[in-house]
């Protein structure tokens, strides 16, 4: 590991974080492929290249979920009710996710990734949101929902606003009300999704060193100091800048990344 090495994670906690408060689509999003190259970088095992950078992409999700939900929650932006409702099918779902990582090698988990990065991409230049017309389901519906939620978000290494967020607007959900219930639903869910990964690689003998089962610390530390202080200025931000134009140009941004990270494995 090098000093570039540690800038270019404490660059990548920055720009997650503000992206994580902003939008609340998930850091993610951009961690995932640059822990892929960066791992890379430093020739870390092919095999396990990939559930890495997925599992710590999720432990760096625990303290940019309390930050960003911290400043929504003082924007009275975050529906605790619904969090507490979503939380335990959103929990099981990320351990589902994970299981099903470990069962897929390093190749069928980019072509995963990219395929999810495609698709919400897509989604976010286009503004597909569903038409808002009914409340959220019961606490059955609302389970089932957040297992799937859960389980996507944990199999990609994500916080999970790329799917809470439009479902939340297809139940009546304000924007930034859904974006900041968005933020803190990410904390069970990147909670259960990284002790998952932990558990999953703890016995892995490959690994380099400084890992905590998939989750490579000093990616962790460095992603999550930054990540931390820069997710309550994306939320901030979300009060009064053009979230639709903020959306569309980060998904052309997520074609970029997704275009070369499919050119790396044709």
């Amino acid at each position: 590991m090098t000093p570039l090495d540690i800038f270019l994670f404490l660059l990548t906690g920055t720009v997650s974080g503000i992206l994580s408060g902003l939008l609340g689509v998930g850091g993610g999003l951009i961690i995932v492929p640059i822990l892929a190259i960066l791992f890379s970088w430093m020739n870390f095992s092919e095999a396990y290249l990939m559930h890495m950078a997925l599992g710590t992409s999720l432990a760096t999700m625990i303290t940019t979920s309390i930050s960003s939900a911290r400043a929504h929650h003082l924007r009275a932006n975050v529906n605790w009710h619904v969090v507490k409702r979503i939380a335990p099918g959103v929990m099981l779902g990320a351990l589902l996710g994970t299981l099903i990582a470990g069962q897929l090698n390093n190749y069928w988990l980019k072509v995963v990734f990219i395929a999810f990065i495609f698709c919400a991409a897509t989604q976010l230049i286009l503004n597909l949101s569903p038409n808002s017309h009914r409340q959220l389901p019961g606490q059955g519906g609302i389970s089932l929902v957040g297992a799937l939620i859960g389980m996507i978000s944990s199999l990609v290494g994500i916080g999970g606003g790329t799917l809470s967020v439009p479902f939340l607007l297809y139940c009546n959900t304000d924007i930034r009300r859904a974006i900041g219930t968005s933020a803190a639903i990410g904390f069970p869910l990147a909670t259960a999704g990284a002790l998952s990964y932990f558990l999953l690689g703890h016995n892995k003998l490959e690994l380099p060193p400084y890992s905590l089962g998939y989750i490579y610390l000093p990616a962790l530390v460095g992603i999550a100091l930054t990540s931390m202080l820069t997710a309550p200025i994306g939320a901030g931000l979300a009060q009064g800048l053009p979230i639709l134009t903020l959306k569309r140009l980060f998904a052309i941004l997520l074609y970029v990344i997704g275009l070369k990270m499919l050119w790396g494995i044709l």
